[in-house]
């Protein structure tokens, strides 16, 4: 994978540093950090193409232990789901409340869809992946060119 210092960068996108920089504290540009700081920009991702080990990723969340039993049930459609379009996929799935977004799947969901690495999202329904917030996260979809699949508006 081709990494691009920020002066590389800069003249292959046409813009300043100064731009990028000011991207990166926006959002719109993540650059990776050398041991001493520098940035370095994927190619890939900074010329908006995705990565070849772009996949499928179906996320499933309950509030508590008590609903393992629909955290299973919610596994099993969007597996389902995925095998029937013949998707390469992993399922990503978590354990807590819906009002927060501290949860460990849903920020590995974050880096991966920055990183370019998912070509597309699949829920059961929106609100399985936060209770309030979801469409900032379908807002970094857009951006990183990630496809948000909701299957319970799909019948």
């Amino acid at each position: 994978m081709s990494k691009l210092t920020i002066s590389e960068a800069a003249n292959l996108k046409g813009v300043s540093g100064y731009t990028l920089r000011r991207w990166e504290l926006e959002g719109k540009l993540i650059p990776e950090r050398t041991p001493n700081g520098h940035r370095r920009y994927d190619l890939a991702q900074f010329l908006g193409v995705k990565s070849a080990l772009s996949y499928t990723i179906g996320y499933c969340r309950v509030s508590s232990y008590d609903q393992k039993d629909d955290l299973e049930r919610q596994k099993q459609v969007v597996e389902l789901y995925c095998a029937q379009h013949a998707w390469q996929f992993e399922i990503i799935e978590d354990l807590g409340s819906g009002l927060s977004s501290s949860k460990r799947g849903l920020k590995r969901l974050i880096r991966l869809i920055t990183e370019s690495k998912v070509e597309r999202l699949v829920l059961i329904q929106k609100d399985r992946l936060l209770r309030f917030g979801s469409e900032l996260i379908f807002s970094l979809c857009e951006k990183f060119g990630t496809e948000v699949v909701l299957i319970s508006s799909s019948h």
